[in-house]
């Protein structure tokens, strides 16, 4: 049987790696930066966009998600479904107590 991989090329192209290591390295010190100003409600909202740009970049760069299957990208595209639809209950919740 053969592989459905072996048709896609895995060249390493250092200049992308290089480039993404360092927008990783701007918004980690965006994230710093940020931390120390009091955005009000924002802070959370603002972080975890950040944080959520930091991920997708490790995602589809690092982790060659760009270049898998179809049918994998949708079951990662539901999990994070699930996950965000978490994180808003807990967010939620976690309103209703905090007054």
């Amino acid at each position: 049987m053969e592989n459905e991989h072996s048709n896609v090329e895995h060249a390493a192209n250092y200049g992308i790696y290089i480039l993404v290591w360092l927008a990783l390295l701007a918004l980690t010190a965006t994230t710093a930066i940020v931390a120390g100003i009091n955005f009000g409600a924002l802070s959370i909202v603002i972080a975890l966009a950040i944080a959520a740009s930091k991920s997708y970049l490790v995602l589809t760069i690092f982790m060659h998600l760009r270049i898998e299957n179809r049918v994998f990208k949708i079951f990662l595209s539901v999990a994070l479904l699930f996950f965000v639809i978490e994180i808003l209950l807990i967010f939620a919740d976690y309103s209703n107590y905090v007054r």
